[in-house]
């Protein structure tokens, strides 16, 4: 069964910084492609960073330049590191995966397109 599971959610103050992991299992290829999303209420699903098995990365421009998106090859964790938080980032963060060894298309089409598998989601609230 394939699963994705986040954590590191919480609440923080305007310029704090939050680390998400989200954790796979019964992926089928040893690397895949992964990434986040974020959908804060009344507003549609975003991607903001993926990352592709040969390393290739791609951040939305809402995100760009504090977020940083990295795995662990090992066992496939993901995590995304955010700074300089700022309440447009409150939002629902949700971790994703295709069971496929490469970002078809590449890490910006992945972000775009969505991604087939996709976990519960951790809940990020910056306060100002």
């Amino acid at each position: 069964q394939l699963k994705l599971e986040e954590s590191g959610g919480g609440s923080v103050q305007v310029g704090e910084s939050l680390k998400l992991s989200c954790a796979s299992s019964g992926f089928g290829h040893k690397s895949f492609c992964m990434g986040w999303f974020r959908q804060a209420p009344g507003k549609e699903r975003e991607g903001i960073a993926a990352i592709d098995t040969d390393g290739a990365i791609d951040y939305s421009d809402s995100v760009k330049g504090r977020f940083t998106i990295s795995k662990e090859d090992t066992d496939n964790t993901l995590y995304l590191q955010m700074n300089d938080l700022i309440p447009e980032d409150t939002a629902m963060y949700i971790c994703a995966a295709d069971n496929i060894p490469f970002c078809s298309g590449g890490p910006s089409r992945a972000l775009y397109y969505g991604m087939d598998y996709s976990g519960e989601g951790v809940q990020v609230t910056v306060s100002s």
